[in-house]
């Protein structure tokens, strides 16, 4: 593995920048963090420049226009050079919804699951990524809580997502009925606190009983209320993103469908932009035309591809725990296996690498607007677009090395090679 303080020089690859794609493109990284992000004039290491040439999804990139660097990009390089021709460099991939992986679960409220879970995801080009909690004792969920803060705290994770109980028994999924609760203001406000100022977004159904005054709380708090799990009518969706929610969770999934004379919170959350939309994009959950339908309205800015992965999340079939619920997977889909929601999908077995080649190969998305929805916005939406989400000069080193097909090749995480591509 290369040094952490090493100099690294990444050349040959088409690099995607803020403002498109580099077709011959050089990145560099000092310790942690990009200090260049530039194309490469010809003559200098690297090879034959490219300027004006068109570049791999199409369009042409003026690379003299392109340089996210602090550094003069004709400089001669100094340090471990790395010539990547033939493959793809991307920021490293955001998840702001994934419950578990590798077998482990977040729901554990341990840091060994945790860590367990971070690694799996990380192993497959996810470098941030938000803890998302399932429906449970509301004690128990505040223990969860303040386990996962102390991750926060040290840097593994970016925050705590909460997920239920405040979510509608009409539209639970796999939650467990008996365990929901409406969102009272305090209850709420016991989740946030136990956090210790890692709550970054909780889920909940805006129609119930207190739902939009905890919306209000949330974002006075300046947590990140999402309207998920719920059965709410139009002009109530509308009133939660008036009151401050401003992302959908798992858009399309476990909310009423769109239909021409009652169009439910999809239409609502996807006219406002305002809100940002979560979509699973596993083949499973979506539809490709459902897919197709929300991003074109809602565009690769207000779109954040999620994985809502639970435990089987890089695992082989067999049977997994969601939180107090039991799930079997078989042929990669997660359902639950007992109790009232028995046959109810039970999040993904995704991962983002995954949703990254679908988008591009099956869905029909450039490269650019996949990067877009599985690094840039997420980043944004939760806040940390300063430190993550482009590969911008500054920005941590976090950023997945992509083949011609779309696989992983290499990862990197704030400037230390997770899956190097050196060596595999």
């Amino acid at each position: 593995m290369v040094g952490r303080t090493a100099r690294k020089v990444l050349t040959g690859a088409r690099v995607v920048l803020p403002t498109g794609v580099v077709d011959n493109g050089r990145v560099t990284v000092e310790g942690r963090h990009i200090v260049e992000a530039a194309g490469v004039a010809a003559g200098t290491n690297g090879g034959a420049g490219t300027n004006g040439a068109p570049s791999a999804d199409g369009t042409t990139t003026d690379h003299s226009a392109a340089d996210h660097s602090t550094a003069d990009s004709g400089a001669p390089d100094r340090g471990a050079v790395l010539d990547l021709t033939g493959h793809w460099i991307v920021p490293g991939f955001v998840d702001m919804h994934v419950h578990g992986g590798g077998g482990a679960s977040f729901s554990a409220g341990t840091h060994e699951e945790a860590l367990t879970v971070v690694r799996t995801h990380l192993r497959h080009g996810t470098t941030t990524m938000l803890a998302s909690t399932v429906t449970g004792d509301l004690d128990d969920l505040a223990r969860q809580a303040a386990a996962l803060a102390e991750l926060v705290e040290q840097g593994e994770l970016a925050g705590v997502h909460f997920e239920g109980p405040f979510i509608s028994p009409h539209r639970c999924g796999a939650h467990q009925p008996s365990l929901l609760r409406h969102p009272d203001p305090a209850d709420v406000r016991k989740l946030i606190d136990a956090a210790r100022g890692a709550a970054k977004m909780l889920t909940l159904a805006p129609e119930l009983p207190g739902g939009l005054d905890s919306v209000r709380l949330l974002a006075d708090s300046g947590v990140i209320a999402a309207v998920g799990h719920t059965d709410a009518a139009y002009e109530a969706a509308l009133e939660a993103v008036e009151a401050g929610a401003t992302v959908a969770t798992h858009l399309f999934n476990a909310m009423p469908p769109l239909l021409h004379r009652e169009p439910g919170p999809v239409a609502a959350l996807l006219e406002d932009e305002r809100v940002t939309i979560e979509l699973i994009n596993d083949g499973t959950h979506l539809h490709p035309a459902a897919l197709g339908l929300a991003f074109r309205r809602a565009g690769a800015d207000r779109v954040a591809f999620i994985t809502d992965a639970m435990g089987a999340a890089g695992m082989s079939d067999g049977t997994y725990p969601l939180g107090p619920m039991e799930v079997e997977v078989t042929d990669g889909v997660a359902r639950i296996s007992t109790g009232p929601t028995a046959g109810s999908i039970a999040g993904s077995t995704l991962t983002l690498d995954r949703a990254f080649a679908r988008a591009v190969t099956v869905d029909g998305l450039s490269v650019p607007e996949a990067v877009r929805a599985l690094s840039t916005t997420p980043a944004r939406v939760l806040g940390l677009d300063d430190r993550v989400g482009s590969l911008e000069a500054g920005k941590d080193a976090d950023l997945v090395v992509l083949g011609e097909d779309f696989g992983v090749v290499g990862v990197m995480r704030r400037g230390t090679w997770v899956i190097d591509p050196e060596v595999g």
